[in-house]
C-alpha cells in the first residue's frame, strides 16, 4: 500500500545521506577531541611592549653570563631581547605550543637560536634552580601560587622581575617603576626567602599561599 504523503528518495540518495551524516559525526568527534586535548591556559597571551621589556632587563642588570627564565614566554621577546642586547642565555616556558613555535621562529629570525630555547611545559612543574634572572607577565593569583616555588628553587641573589603583577603583601617589591603606563616590580631572592620556604616545607604547607 502506498502512503499518499510519503516522500520517495531517488535511488542511491539514502546511501549518500547516510555517508554524509557519518562524515559529519566523525568530524564533530575529531573537533571535540582536539578541543579536549588543547592546553588550558592560566593566563591569556598579551605581549609585553618592547619598552617594558627593555626596562625589565635593565632593572635586572642582565649580563652576558646570566641565564634568564621567562615564565609564560609567549612569542619569546624577553629572552630574545636579552640574547641580542646583552649576549645572555635564555629559556622560555609556555603551556601553549603555538606560542612555542612562534618564539622559536622569532629566535631564528633574530639570529639567537643558539642562545635561547623554548620549552612547551607547565612552569609549576619546571626546575628553575639554574636561573639567575626570572621574568614574568602572569596574573596576581598565578604569581602568588608561584612564589613558594621561587623561594625554594632559586639561589640567593637571583633577580625576579614582573610586568604588571606583584607577589602579594608577604613579598613586597624592592623597586617599582612605571614605563609607558605599565608597572614593573623587582625583587631579589634572599636568605630570608629561603628560610620561609624551608619552614613551609617542614610544616607541610605552601608558603604564602
Amino acid at each position: 500500500m502506498r502512503y499518499p504523503h510519503r516522500i520517495e528518495h531517488p535511488p542511491g540518495l539514502a546511501g549518500l545521506l547516510s555517508r554524509l551524516a557519518l562524515l559529519l559525526l566523525l568530524a564533530g568527534a575529531a573537533v571535540a577531541q582536539a578541543w579536549s586535548q588543547s592546553p588550558r591556559l592560566d593566563v591569556p597571551f598579551v605581549p609585553t611592549p618592547q619598552p617594558v621589556v627593555d626596562r625589565m632587563l635593565d632593572l635586572a642588570k642582565v649580563q652576558p653570563d646570566d641565564l634568564i627564565y621567562d615564565l609564560g614566554s609567549g612569542d619569546g621577546r624577553i629572552v630574545i631581547t636579552a640574547a641580542k642586547r646583552y649576549g645572555a642565555r635564555g629559556v622560555g616556558i609556555d603551556l601553549d605550543p603555538q606560542r612555542i613555535r612562534e618564539a622559536r621562529e622569532n629566535a631564528r629570525e633574530a639570529g639567537v637560536e643558539g642562545k635561547v630555547q623554548f620549552i612547551n611545559g607547565d612552569l609549576f612543574k619546571t626546575d628553575l634552580s639554574k636561573a639567575s634572572v626570572v621574568t614574568l607577565y602572569l596574573l596576581n593569583s598565578v604569581n602568588r601560587d608561584l612564589r613558594p616555588q621561587l623561594w625554594k628553587q632559586l639561589k640567593v641573589g637571583t633577580r625576579v622581575v614582573s610586568h604588571a603583577f606583584d607577589m602579594g603583601d608577604e613579598w613586597p617589591p624592592e623597586r617599582v617603576e612605571e614605563v609607558d603606563g605599565r608597572t614593573i616590580y623587582y625583587w631579589t631572592i634572599t636568605e630570608a626567602n629561603k628560610r620561609a620556604a624551608r619552614r613551609s616545607a617542614a610544616a607541610g604547607g605552601r608558603a604564602g599561599r
